[in-house]
């Protein structure tokens, strides 16, 4: 899926009679507003003429040692503020992290499925996508060692592995520790730099965090974080924890790009985080989504017909769903919008077309009651295309897996 259908289905998505299960919007109106209105007053008026001015590129010094506090709760215990480098949400230092390394041609390896818009962020800078598989347990060591090797046969450079080990997107998966290490292990061995990219982390339905990759890798893990998911995406605050000598090429890339960060929405993170019972904030936020988890998967087992799968997520927003009988999610979504339900088809999320019998359909935004709702006009969608498909190409259907 190109950038210019994921606006087109957001678009229809956000339409009040729809139900959206397409996009990964956080329930923000869960958030304390009157305590985020008076940080916001009491900013502006006791150091309104520093947060209304210009900043540094690398970002406010007490927002990037409040950012390490945050990390510290992931298992990142030695992030030191200089090497934080404050972005306009992950998303951003995505991009710059990938202008820093990756020349036109060169070779991002990634997990199948990934983040739409990291393939978009690859593909504008000329770089080839190569995914490698994932399973229950996140992506596939033995598959990640072999495609390393098959490029360097090619005398592919690779530059980066891309991953989302925790409550992926789009999968919800999450890596494993015993893969983790092998993961590191394997990107050290090939000079490969791992981006661990961690926006629900904290959002764990489990427990405590899951421990980051970087806790136990500093030197060979770029860090990516974002406070769109436990505080509001609105503020587009995000960061990179990198090794100094990385960290100051994001710096001068930043300056070039943007100048600075903006001073005013850094400095309301900063006080949102000194002076608010952040952390219980976040509990009440797993604590939501894990309900709304809950009432997906249990109305996928009623409403989904057999043959059907789908990831189970400990965290975060989303679940991927496969769908029997070789049926194109993208084909399909038309009569989905028709029926007044949205899902982001699973294409989308694949550089080479793969995932097409797929779909992320995530549960963060609607309530319970409208997530059964969607979930069940959308199983009697995927039931109706499944008749025509056994009316039209009966000996095609009865061929697939």
């Amino acid at each position: 899926m190109i950038a210019s259908e994921v606006r087109a289905l957001f678009a229809v998505a956000s339409r009040p009679e729809i139900v959206s299960l397409a996009g990964g919007m956080p329930a923000v109106d869960a958030l304390p507003l009157e305590a985020v209105a008076a940080t916001v007053s009491e900013l502006v008026l006791s150091r309104g003429a520093v947060a209304l001015q210009y900043g540094s590129a690398q970002g406010d010094p007490g927002l990037r040692a409040r950012i390490c506090d945050v990390m510290a709760m992931e298992g990142i215990t030695d992030a030191h503020p200089d090497n934080v480098v404050v972005t306009a949400g992950s998303q951003q230092a995505l991009d710059l992290l990938t202008r820093v390394f990756v020349d036109p041609g060169d070779v991002v390896v990634t997990e199948g499925p990934t983040y739409v818009t990291a393939i978009n962020t690859f593909a504008a800078y000329q770089a080839r996508i190569v995914h490698v598989p994932m399973d229950g347990d996140g992506l596939s060591p033995g598959a990640l060692a072999q495609t390393l090797e098959r490029l360097a046969a090619e005398g592919a450079r690779v530059k980066l592995l891309y991953t989302v080990p925790t409550f992926q997107n789009p999968g919800g998966i999450t890596l494993t520790p015993p893969r983790r290490a092998e993961v590191l292990e394997i990107c050290r061995r090939a000079g490969v730099l791992v981006v661990e990219d961690n926006p629900y982390g904290l959002l764990s339905f489990t427990g405590e965090p899951v421990r980051a990759m970087r806790a136990d890798a500093p030197d060979d893990v770029v860090y990516l974080g974002s406070f769109s998911k436990t505080l509001a995406p609105g503020l587009r605050v995000g960061w990179a924890l990198a090794p100094a000598p990385v960290a100051a090429r994001l710096v001068l890339a930043a300056e070039s790009a943007i100048l600075s960060q903006s001073m005013f929405t850094q400095l309301v993170v900063e006080r949102y985080l000194a002076t608010q019972p952040w952390a219980e904030q976040v509990k009440v936020f797993r604590e939501m989504y894990r309900e709304r988890r809950d009432a997906m998967l249990d109305a996928l087992a009623e409403s989904m017909p057999a043959g059907a799968t789908w990831t189970r997520p400990d965290g975060g927003f989303f679940v991927w769903v496969t769908l029997p009988g070789g049926v194109d999610t993208r084909a399909m979504l038309p009569r989905a919008i028709a029926a007044r339900v949205a899902y982001v088809p699973g294409a989308g999320f694949y550089a080479d077309g793969s995932g097409g019998s797929s779909m992320r359909l995530s549960f963060c935004y609607p309530p319970p009651e409208r997530i059964r709702d969607g979930v069940g006009r959308l199983g009697r969608v995927v039931r109706d295309e499944l008749a025509l498909r056994d009316t039209f190409a009966p000996d095609t259907v009865a061929d697939c897996p």
